[in-house]
């Protein structure tokens, strides 16, 4: 099959950052699931997405580090190309009318530096643990902070990995909530990545923590890790200088 040689490809002219939500029952959302919303959205909301070259040209969308399905998220990233110069203004309102609720368009930036994908150092998660006592989950995350080394085990699309929680672990505090004990904890990101639920095995590995209903999971941020060593920063905070 050729490709038609009267289709022209306009390069992109701008690039937009766009930070997202996924909120009560849209966590259940997979990554992929996610990818053919946002494309409808680009759509409906008329965003004059840039094409990549080829035979099936696709448009020029790059998603950052995605949270796993089952996670509410306050900080998604998805990189796009446009053909035209836009008001990030006035893509997020648009594209924030079309997405579900859910799924909420929270900022869109204009692309002003390079390396985006790499100041994402970290997450910072909020880990609800209905059913377990504010002490024991204390307990466990003191055991846990002192370990040098806990290792837990993933099945992972190479086989079953071993790797080392505690070592990806920044910082852990834990609260009372109303229902639950919580769990503030922030991770450092790596190959593999460890996710909220590694921690949780890592904690009942090092202390008497049962966890017997699913914890409630929620990003609260990711981006870079400040001067303090601990923080997690705005990834947006070099492209708002400009």
């Amino acid at each position: 099959m050729a490709r038609d040689p009267g289709r022209e490809i306009v390069p992109a002219v701008q690039k937009l950052r766009v930070q997202h939500a996924k909120r009560g029952p849209l966590r259940f959302t997979s990554h992929r699931d996610f990818q053919r919303a946002f494309e409808r959205a680009l759509k409906r909301a008329e965003v004059p997405m840039a094409y990549s070259a080829g035979f099936s040209p696709h448009p020029k969308i790059s998603y950052a580090n995605a949270a796993p399905t089952g996670v509410a998220s306050e900080a998604e990233y998805v990189e796009i190309g446009v053909v035209e110069v836009c008001d990030p203004k006035k893509v997020l309102a648009a594209l924030d009318r079309v997405l579900p609720p859910g799924l909420d368009v929270i900022d869109v930036v204009q692309a002003n530096s390079p390396d985006f994908v790499a100041r994402l150092e970290a997450s910072h998660w909020k880990i609800e643990l209905p059913g377990v006592a504010y002490a024991a989950l204390e307990d466990a995350v003191t055991k846990f902070l002192a370990a040098s080394e806990v290792l837990v085990e993933r099945m992972t699309k190479s086989g079953l990995r071993t790797f080392d929680a505690r070592n990806a672990v920044i910082r852990g505090v834990t609260e009372s909530g109303s229902d639950c004990a919580i769990l503030l904890v922030v991770v450092r990101h790596g190959v593999p990545a460890v996710r909220p639920d590694d921690v949780l095995v890592a904690l009942t590995k090092v202390a008497d923590l049962a966890v017997e209903i699913p914890a409630r999971i929620t990003r609260l941020a990711q981006g870079p890790i400040l001067e303090d060593g601990w923080s997690v920063g705005d990834p947006f905070a070099l492209d708002r200088i400009h």
